[in-house]
Order: structure tokens, then C-alpha cells, then sequence
């Protein structure tokens, strides 16, 4: 399928993410402050850079595991049905864990997710969010910490896509399709 010709516009600078990336891991310290063992899930693929960058400011003991869920495919719009194409390695039964996502926007992925890892009976179970897009939530779910909020816009960069392209971008941009200018 042929893409539509599109341009980024930027939104949130690398250092602005970077910024609130460490007030982020600060707060998460405090929360697990007595964890023998923080497990890190990122779900897959838009999280790894923001989980890369957050574990590195987290003062913590830390295990890191990843889930993959998708509901978008090669769209810009949500299928609202979540499968999961990658499951954890690890065990969480008793233990804390963090799960950390790109984007919360309908919340079909995050809702299904947390249902899927609070059954394993994890000790605690927080979300943290790099970006929220409120507007969109069609879910009722909310991360217990959030990086940013943000319009409804489509985005890209910092590791999320449009069909695979633009996670190298170091900010959040806002995609514009050219015959939309």
C-alpha cells in the first residue's frame, strides 16, 4: 500500500522529553523505594526508546521484560481489537512491576494489557505513560504517571511509528499529510 506524502512537525523536543524523563524516574524512585526488584515492561515496538532512556534515570534495582500488543497495524486509526504478539519471559506473581507504554489514546491496548498482567498477580502494578492523548479515550484506564498530554493529533518519533517509519526521530512530532496543508 502506498503511503500518503506527509510531514513532521515538531511538538516536544528531545530535550524537553529528556527533562521530564528524569522528574519521571525521580517520582517512580519514591513510589518503589523498597522494591527488591523493580520488573520493567515495555510494551512493544513504540516504547523502547522511552524505556531505554527511563531505566537509565531510574535509581532502582531493575529487571526489564517485554510484551508486544498491537491494535493499529500499518494504520493511523485504532482496530479496538488487541492481540499479543510477544508475551513476557518472566514471571510477575508477587512482584513489582512497571509497565511502560508510548502512547495511551482509545486505551483498548493498556486496558487489555493491564487486565492480562494483573491476573499473573503482580505485588504492584503501576502504568507510566510518555504520551496521553485524552481526547481519544474511549477506555476508561489512566497511567499513574504520564509524560506528556497531548491534543489529538497523529504523532511519530522517540520510537513510535507510521507503518515502521520515523521511531529514529529524537522529539514527538505531529504528522500533516502534505494534501492536507
Amino acid at each position: 500500500m502506498p503511503q500518503r506524502p506527509y510531514v513532521i512537525d515538531e511538538m516536544i523536543s528531545a530535550k524537553q522529553i529528556a527533562a521530564r524523563i528524569e522528574e519521571l524516574a525521580a517520582e517512580i524512585g519514591r513510589e518503589y523505594a523498597d522494591t527488591n526488584k523493580l520488573v520493567v515492561v515495555g510494551l512493544l515496538r513504540g516504547s523502547f526508546v522511552f524505556i531505554a532512556d527511563l531505566v537509565r534515570e531510574l535509581n532502582l534495582p531493575v529487571e526489564v521484560d517485554f510484551l508486544e500488543a498491537s491494535s493499529y497495524g500499518n494504520s493511523t486509526e485504532s482496530s479496538r481489537e488487541v492481540r499479543i504478539l510477544k508475551d513476557l519471559r518472566g514471571e510477575i506473581e508477587g512482584r513489582d512491576v512497571l509497565v511502560v507504554e508510548d502512547i495511551v489514546d482509545t486505551g483498548y491496548t493498556l486496558s487489555h494489557v493491564r487486565h492480562l498482567l494483573s491476573g499473573r498477580r503482580p505485588r504492584k502494578l503501576k502504568i507510566i505513560a510518555l504520551l496521553d492523548k485524552p481526547a481519544r479515550r474511549e477506555v476508561d484506564i489512566k497511567a499513574d504517571w504520564i509524560g506528556f498530554s497531548i491534543p489529538d493529533e497523529f504523532v511519530v518519533g522517540y520510537g513510535i511509528d507510521f507503518a515502521q517509519r520515523n521511531r529514529n526521530l529524537p522529539f514527538i512530532g505531529k504528522v500533516r499529510f502534505t494534501e492536507d496543508a
